[in-house]
């Protein structure tokens, strides 16, 4: 079986009913074109040409609210992909929409056009939250449109920002226990970042909101990472897609090009503190593909066990799997600790 790829086709803001405190995704994706049907048949060219085995690539909308935009354009760039699933043996198309953007009309159009799976920007559960950041739809609407989409038959996938405008980590992970609840197979985390020309910008320079520390934001999404693995809900994503402009012109918030191994690390640290005994000397067997998730950035998590009386000295051991550590003589199983392969997918 080929590795998973997307063959990402943004289009950015079509279809949003309104303009979120948060969002400009022209500065998020990197594009200002809108994409055409032939876009999405060159893209596909292109990664059919690439790829070894095409059958675990999907064609990805993504960027804008897919399912609300103009009917004709989004069955020319339905019509292209189905095309070209149909050519290259793509194993289907998925898209991202808003809650408040799906009905049965619209998934029937999706099946139709060989899309398997429908990810939800939901963003939040709190209805405050929502309503703060100008969402302009409910929680009630996120859990009506998943029921949709499990009942259609459709892959689905939830999205969840961390740092929104009066959002705290408390109502976060409230919001991930009840997106886990609503049956997801995918779920992706986005720490909340200022983009120039945002409502959230225009808060931020009056000193009315304080975005997270990336320290926070980290500590938070190991959280959140737990919570939704350990559901079995594979997260396909954690933090923005890193790109030259997005670095260039955001304002202020927890950005890094390696969000996700910053994250993997600290979970790496609290299972590691965890399971290990007293204080004093430790010699950590990890497996050599894992080494720097053990150590951290810049050896992050050497320095904070030492804080917490624990010398360790990580050793590289092929014997030891991805989903382990050995510590001194024992093993110890940790399930999920170091990059281990994503959880059996739960189907709708």
């Amino acid at each position: 079986m080929g590795r998973h790829a997307n063959i990402a086709i943004f289009v950015p803001h079509l279809g949003c009913p309104r303009q979120c405190s948060f969002c400009e995704q022209r500065t998020i994706t990197g594009q200002v074109r809108e994409p055409g049907p032939e876009d999405v048949l060159s893209a596909a060219d292109t990664a059919a040409r690439s790829l070894k085995d095409c059958s675990e690539a999907e064609i990805a909308f993504f960027g804008g609210s897919f399912t609300a935009i103009d009917r004709r354009y989004m069955l020319s760039l339905l019509e292209a992909a189905k095309l070209a699933v149909g050519r290259y043996g793509f194993k289907g198309v998925r898209c991202s929409t808003r809650p408040d953007a799906i009905d049965g009309e619209v998934l029937d159009i999706l099946k139709e056009h060989r899309v398997t799976a429908v990810e939800l920007g939901a963003q939040s559960m709190d209805d405050g939250v929502l309503t703060a950041n100008r969402r302009g739809h409910t929680a009630g609407d996120t859990v009506k449109a998943a029921g949709l989409i499990r009942r259609a038959g459709l892959e689905l996938g939830l999205q969840m920002m961390t740092g929104l405008y009066t959002d705290t980590d408390e109502k976060a992970l409230e919001t991930a226990r009840e997106l886990i609840a609503l049956g997801p197979v995918t779920a992706r985390v986005y720490p909340t970042i200022v983009l120039p020309g945002t409502e959230l910008c225009r808060l931020y320079n009056e000193g009315l909101y304080r975005p997270q520390e990336l320290s926070e934001a980290v500590e938070l999404c190991a959280k959140l990472l737990e919570l939704f693995e350990g559901a079995g809900v594979s997260v396909i994503r954690m933090g923005l897609h890193p790109g030259q402009e997005l670095e260039e012109r955001m304002v202020a918030g927890p950005y890094h090009q390696a969000f996700r191994q910053l994250v993997e690390s600290r979970r790496f640290l609290k299972r590691l503190l965890a399971g290990l005994g007293e204080p004093g000397e430790y010699r950590v067997a990890v497996n050599p593909r894992d080494i720097s998730t053990a150590l951290g950035q810049g050896k992050e998590n050497l320095r904070r066990l030492k804080a917490e009386g624990y010398a360790v000295t990580f050793i590289q051991d092929e014997s030891v799997p991805r989903s382990g550590v050995k510590v001194s003589s024992t093993f110890l199983k940790v399930a999920g600790v170091l990059g281990a392969e994503p959880p059996s997918r739960r189907r709708p």
